[in-house]
C-alpha cells in the first residue's frame, strides 16, 4: 500500500463502481487496487453523499465553500473601509469643531 498516493477523480468513481456493483467487495477491491480498506470506505461515503461533486481535488472548493471563503473576504475588505470611514469622520468632526 502506497502512502501519501494521489488518485484521481476517474480511479476513485471506478473503485466504487466495483464494489457498488458488488463484483468484489470493498476488502477485496481495496486489495486488488493497492489501497487501504478505510481509503476506500471514505470514497463510497463521499461519492454517496456529494454525488458528481465528489472528488472535487486538492485546493478546489465545493461550489458552497468557495462561495463562503468569497464572501468571508468580501466582508473582511468591508470591515476595513467601514474602520477607515469611522476615522474620516472622527477626523473631519475634530476639525470642524
Amino acid at each position: 500500500m502506497a502512502t501519501g498516493q494521489i488518485y484521481d477523480k476517474t480511479f476513485k468513481q471506478e473503485a466504487v463502481r466495483l464494489v457498488q456493483t458488488h463484483e468484489k467487495s470493498q476488502r477485496q477491491v481495496a486489495e486488488y487496487l493497492g489501497i487501504a480498506m478505510s481509503t476506500l470506505s471514505r470514497w463510497c461515503s463521499e461519492l454517496a453523499t456529494n454525488g458528481e461533486r465528489a472528488f472535487v481535488g486538492s485546493g478546489n472548493l465545493q461550489p458552497e465553500a468557495e462561495e463562503m471563503r468569497r464572501l468571508r473576504r468580501e466582508n473582511e475588505m468591508l470591515r476595513q473601509e467601514r474602520d477607515i470611514l469611522k476615522k474620516l469622520h472622527i477626523e473631519f468632526l475634530a476639525l470642524i469643531s
